[in-house]
């Protein structure tokens, strides 16, 4: 039978949709079968939240549920808040969102007019001159009018020095300092407002990626506004993993989105997909939630790429004493509110 959800779409609840419609990539023929493994529990969240901020048919998420949702005729609009049109809509439950990208992207880059990429660094003194170099060699293949942005965040060792020599040779090189330290979220707001080209990407400057990487990237950017980068095998130990898991798991419960490695900081933005002013969050982590969130409010989609990551080289990890842990939560607490009332 069909049920009226709370946004106004159909929901669709019949088991015959099942066989012919894609529902068995996951190993399940309809979507009751999928609530009866989880329990009452799941049933119920299920039947009240089916249709509430569903993901829009229109990006083609390569996620089974929503493809066979578009498949249907599903025509959600680019607000993720209404329906418009006659065909029945469905939401898939968050737990089918791992982050998958079922279409790999080829090897070979769109060329692009130009590209701004920008690295945050923190008392990387020891490794930005080997992330420089790294983007230098493989920017050419990407876009014939790129730069590259190293934004000093109030860095206590020669970070700046050592950049700023690489900048006084070489014209695509820029170096943007903040007199102290102003934190992660603060970095990347410096970082987009010094691009100017038509993409702007961002990585840590620790080195921990490559941008070998980024021509997959930015294929993969082709049909939507942003790419997200996760960790293929994350590098780190096990305490950072695990507060990543939870900064997941509160950005999915307080935002109502998913994605597989939210504090990876391989990233890619259209430019007209990036606000630059009137940031809620503060300077912490949660402006990659924001980003994210804001990106989705204006209509602009986002897929998902896996890349490698390194172990670090040299340097010290920042981000991970308590008081900056903690803030990070407070951060998103009060971006959820502000989100809310705006």
């Amino acid at each position: 039978m069909f049920r009226r959800s709370r946004c106004g779409g159909l929901q669709a609840w019949q088991d015959r949709w099942a066989g012919r419609r894609g529902f068995g990539a996951r190993g399940l023929r309809s979507p009751t079968q999928w609530t009866r493994r989880r329990g009452a529990r799941a049933t119920r969240w299920a039947r009240s939240r089916w249709c509430r901020k569903r993901a829009c048919a229109r990006s083609r998420s390569y996620v089974a549920w929503d493809y066979a949702a578009y498949q249907l005729g599903a025509d959600v609009c680019h607000s993720h808040r209404r329906t418009s049109g006659s065909g029945p809509s469905i939401r898939a439950r968050p737990d089918s969102y791992r982050g998958t990208v079922l279409q790999q992207a080829s090897d070979s880059p769109r060329q692009w007019a130009s590209i701004s990429v920008f690295f945050p660094c923190h008392n990387e003194e020891e490794n930005v001159e080997q992330v420089i170099g790294n983007a230098l060699e493989h920017l050419p293949a990407i876009a014939d009018d790129f730069e590259v942005i190293i934004v000093n965040d109030g860095s206590g060792d020669d970070t700046a020095v050592r950049a700023g020599a690489i900048a006084e040779n070489d014209s695509r090189v820029r170096v943007v300092s903040h007199e102290t330290n102003m934190g992660y979220g603060r970095a990347l707001r410096t970082g987009f407002e010094a691009a100017t080209g038509d993409l702007v990407f961002c990585a840590d400057g620790d080195g921990q990626f490559s941008l070998a990487d980024l021509p997959a990237v930015v294929n993969a950017l082709a049909d939507h506004g942003f790419v997200l980068g996760y960790r293929i095998n994350r590098a780190d130990p096990f305490y950072r993993r695990l507060n990543a898991w939870l900064w997941g798991l509160s950005v999915r419960v307080l935002l109502g989105f998913r994605v597989r490695d939210l504090d990876c900081g391989f990233k890619l933005y259209r430019r007209e997909a990036v606000p630059v002013d009137d940031f809620i969050s503060g300077r912490g982590a949660a402006i990659s939630a924001e980003l994210i969130a804001r990106a989705l409010r204006g209509g602009f989609s986002f897929t998902q790429v896996g890349v490698t990551h390194y172990p670090r080289r040299a340097g010290v990890q920042s981000g991970n004493s308590p008081r900056v842990i903690l803030n990070s939560f407070v951060d998103i607490i009060q971006l959820w509110r502000g989100l809310r009332s705006s």
